[in-house]
């Protein structure tokens, strides 16, 4: 079998390891034009900042590709022809295939704004983008970051780093209203103001200004303002890259149409990853996930599918984390950032402001967890996993929240009071305080 992967990230990389092990006589090629090697698309941040090189965001040494026989090429995919089974490159290689999986991958969105062509203007996705940061923001004094999520923050911490002044532009009245809970959102918006910088809420981008030489000058916000800037970051979100898909007559949507084998409308053609969309997402779930762990997930699923295990995506409890500058943040299962019908809510927040969590539970008895947001606490995933899918109630949870508990050692611990806090909020459910060295001792 000639296993052929477009796509050398987390997704495309985790089914080519996948089919190494469950078939071991395979051919497997490995196609990106973004990169001559797989690296962790989540540490970019990281090396711009100086906290990591480059070479250390590569989980495998160079010599590991030819011990594991995967062969990567350097070129960009620019047709496929599904009846010979041939993948051609811009190079004029026809790869034959007898399975294929595209895992393009995503690109970042854009909204016709004037001006975005300028130099200086760009998003931040891949390598080639963290390189033409890293050239286009030296020796500047003022960048402007347009967007109130994850890449958003990340963009802004990166420039702080280095001393370049970063102006944020929020759509939204709070940060990440999409995501957080207006409290939420506030210890985020601490954090800027710690780090002094400046977020100008319910604002948009209007347009990028340029200079004689084709560089960005300023941004002119929806407000009218002008502020002068020599670099803008667009942290507006991202959309599948489904143009390979798309020209081969493969059926799409926002994103590549999958069924739960992750496979597409043609024989031996799958995707998975950011690039997927599935056709029936299980209830509570979206058609598209562009998360490094579920394309990890697709990558190992679609990996077992191809080698003749078939075996349906099953994503299990929804979760996330994310920093924002020193703010450490996870969720885990529903946690939606407004009041949803037939959920009620316990939230608890630190006089400090650095800590708070928020519970999710049923409304009706016995007020069984559905979810959490923390903040700056860190808790063990697989114990809200198992309260979520155990369909814990909310009193035996608070009981029993130390087991949970997961921040490094002599770090101060909260349960006493979080749960004080909730028996004020429910004193209809009071929760019994144990011992610290019974229910609350953590779990190492």
């Amino acid at each position: 079998m000639h296993l052929v992967i477009v796509g050398n990230g987390i997704t495309g990389v985790t089914c080519a390891l996948t089919v190494r092990r469950l078939h071991p006589e395979a051919r497997i090629t490995l196609v990106s034009d973004e990169s001559a090697h797989h690296y962790s698309r989540t540490a970019l941040m990281y090396v711009y900042m100086g906290h990591l090189r480059l070479q250390d965001i590569k989980p495998y040494e160079d010599w590991f590709w030819p011990e594991q026989r995967l062969s990567l090429v350097h070129a960009t995919a620019t047709a496929l022809n599904p009846d010979e089974q041939l993948l051609f490159l811009n190079d004029g290689t026809a790869l034959p295939y007898d399975q294929l999986l595209l895992a393009t991958g995503s690109k970042s969105k854009r909204y016709g704004w004037p001006g975005q062509h300028l130099a200086g203007v760009q998003s931040l996705y891949s390598l080639p983008d963290l390189e033409a940061m890293a050239r286009d923001t030296h020796g500047i004094s003022r960048g402007v970051v347009v967007g109130g999520g994850l890449i958003g923050v990340e963009l802004a911490e990166m420039l702080h780093s280095r001393r370049i002044e970063p102006v944020v532009l929020v759509r939204d009245g709070h940060y990440w209203a999409s995501v957080l809970p207006p409290a939420e959102a506030h210890l985020v918006d601490r954090q800027f103001q710690e780090n002094q910088v400046p977020v100008r809420y319910n604002t948009e981008l209007q347009e990028i200004l340029g200079d004689a030489q084709g560089r960005v000058r300023a941004v002119r916000t929806t407000a009218g303002d002008e502020i002068a800037c020599q670099w803008v970051g667009l942290a507006t979100g991202v959309r599948p890259n489904i143009a390979l898909a798309t020209a081969a007559g493969i059926e799409t949507d926002q994103g590549i149409l999958v069924d739960e084998l992750l496979r597409t409308n043609l024989p031996n053609v799958y995707a998975a990853g950011d690039c997927a969309q599935h056709r029936q997402p299980a209830a509570g779930e979206v058609p598209i996930e562009q998360l490094w762990y579920t394309g990890r997930m697709q990558g190992e699923t679609v990996g077992h599918t191809i080698c003749g295990q078939p075996t349906p995506y099953r994503r299990g409890v929804w979760f996330n984390s994310a920093k924002f500058f020193n703010l450490e943040y996870q969720t885990y299962g529903q946690a939606p950032a407004v009041a949803t019908a037939g959920l009620q809510q316990f939230y608890w927040e630190h006089e400090s402001g650095r800590q708070a969590l928020r519970v999710y539970f049923r409304a009706e008895a016995p007020h069984v967890v559905v979810g959490f947001n923390a903040m700056g606490l860190r808790l063990r995933q697989v114990v809200c996993e198992q309260w979520i899918q155990a369909r814990t109630p909310i009193a035996t949870v608070m009981a029993q929240l130390g087991a949970a508990n997961f921040d490094p050692e002599f770090f101060p611990q909260h349960e006493l009071a979080i749960v004080a806090a909730f028996n004020r909020q429910f004193p209809e459910q009071p929760v019994l305080l144990k011992q610290r060295k019974g229910l609350f001792a953590r779990f190492r």
